[in-house]
């Protein structure tokens, strides 16, 4: 049924997933900032919950271009939530943990959406559907739950700044090293959006997300 839903695409049927994509975008990045806010709350650092953001409000999280991006190709990202390690009683760990448990949280919520998606497809094959439309519809949110999210997941585990990846780099790098990478995070930043725009990242989030979903359906049955 799954190739039923993704084959012969057009205009309307790609409007349709924007729009279902929307919620979803909007949770999963909130989820995404509130996850590292409030690892790093446990871990001892109270910035994140004094400025608001351990909240699934997405007002406080959302960035206009990381949102646009994850809406149009898939992989994007939030406002940061800051962090200050200051506070850590091990710095190079937590900080790790911190970051790690942002593309966690998406993980934690494309497992989510491939039991809901297992369960709604014993349903329809279960009892006879009247509204096939509203079917596919359902079928292609929970669809998008998991591909967005696993994706999401996936781009920021890249270990190059300024990605969720390169905080967890930070405990395998001597500092030396690691900071001389971070000098040049505003122009690597750069590169990625052109990397991005020109669709040379896609293959490798591609494969990888590929056989996360893959291990995501073999695990509940789909």
């Amino acid at each position: 049924m799954l190739s039923n839903l993704l084959s012969g695409a057009d205009i309307t049927s790609i409007l349709i997933q924007i729009l279902l994509s929307l919620p979803i975008v909007l949770l999963s990045l909130s989820m995404h900032e509130m996850a590292h806010g409030y690892a790093a709350d446990k871990l001892g650092d109270p910035t994140a919950r004094n400025l608001g953001r351990v909240t699934l409000n997405p007002l406080k999280h959302l960035d206009p271009i990381g949102f646009i991006c994850m809406l149009l190709f898939g992989f994007g990202w939030a406002n940061p939530v800051p962090i200050n390690s200051r506070y850590f009683k091990k710095p190079r760990r937590d900080m790790a943990i911190a970051a790690a448990a942002g593309p966690l949280s998406n993980l934690f919520l494309a497992l989510i959406f491939t039991v809901l998606l297992k369960g709604y497809d014993m349903l329809i094959t279960s009892v006879t559907i009247q509204n096939v439309l509203l079917a596919n519809i359902v079928f292609t949110f929970l669809y998008l739950g998991i591909r967005l999210n696993i994706t999401l997941a996936v781009f920021n585990l890249f270990p190059i700044p300024p990605l969720d990846g390169s905080r967890i780099l930070y405990v395998f790098l001597p500092p030396k090293y690691y900071f001389g990478l971070m000098k040049y995070e505003r122009y690597i930043s750069l590169g990625i959006m052109l990397l991005l725009l020109l669709g040379v990242l896609d293959p490798v989030i591609s494969f990888v997300s590929g056989g996360i979903m893959n291990l995501l359906f073999l695990i509940v049955g789909l």
